[in-house]
């Protein structure tokens, strides 16, 4: 209990000392999967309408493959990802693997799922006649789109919030084609690993604190987001 404590306190230090090395791995993370979610909200936001708002046939699968991939391991997709960046792979001359460009690429595969599965259950929420009565006024698509957002705009945050806790607390796809390379590729997730390992628990108790106090504020966010959504639609 003692070392506990002591484990703790260190940790504390770490992140109220504003250390270099702790911070620079948090940094890391934040970059990453920052970066990710911004590359695959408009990819899944343009799908999550497609499926929400054409009839088309297969329709019904395609949302089953999209609720599929959402329960896809990490480490299936890093494993897939190492395949193809890997010197022998298809795509081995990008010389993308062991990149954060790699890990942006593995996090954008598994933030597009959450984000389109997320978006297109808000989208199909909204009144159809929503978007006919913008097209008959003579908006554009783009023009349409727009407003569906605004109309929808609590449930594309709360999409938004909840892939990117899923992608910034994964460690296999990061693993695997990032390398937790130190000032480069380490992550949260992979430097707790690594710590662990060495027996340096107080980094990784400070880190694991990063990633509790992360997932406390999404959920409160997520909360006030559902909240104002089911204001807006009961108004």
């Amino acid at each position: 209990m003692h070392e506990l404590m002591n484990t703790a306190r260190e940790a504390l230090y770490l992140l109220l000392s504003l250390d270099p090395a702790l911070w620079e791995i948090i940094g890391v993370s934040f970059r990453v999967s920052l970066t990710a979610i911004l590359v695959a909200l408009p990819p899944s936001l343009l799908i999550a309408l497609l499926l929400a708002r054409v009839a088309f046939p297969g329709r019904w699968f395609a949302i089953s493959l999209v609720n599929t991939f959402m329960a896809v391991p990490t480490v299936v997709v890093g494993l897939v990802l190492f395949m193809l960046l890997s010197r022998s792979g298809p795509l081995g001359e990008l010389r993308l693997l062991f990149t954060q460009r790699a890990m942006i690429l593995g996090q954008i595969l598994l933030a597009m799922p959450v984000l389109t599965a997320m978006l297109h259950s808000t989208l199909q929420s909204i009144d159809q006649r929503a978007w006919e009565t913008a097209r008959q006024l003579g908006a554009g698509w783009w023009q349409s789109l727009w407003m569906l957002i605004r109309e929808a705009r609590f449930g594309v945050i709360a999409a938004v919030l909840a892939a990117f806790g899923r992608i910034i607390a994964e460690v296999g796809s990061a693993v695997m084609i990032g390398g937790n390379i130190e000032h480069f590729t380490r992550t949260i997730t992979t430097a707790i690993a690594l710590e662990t390992l060495k027996g340096e628990f107080a980094q990784g108790l400070a880190l694991g604190l990063v990633l509790l106090l992360l997932a406390l504020v999404l959920n409160v966010l997520l909360g006030v987001m559902r909240g104002r959504g089911h204001q807006t639609v009961s108004v």
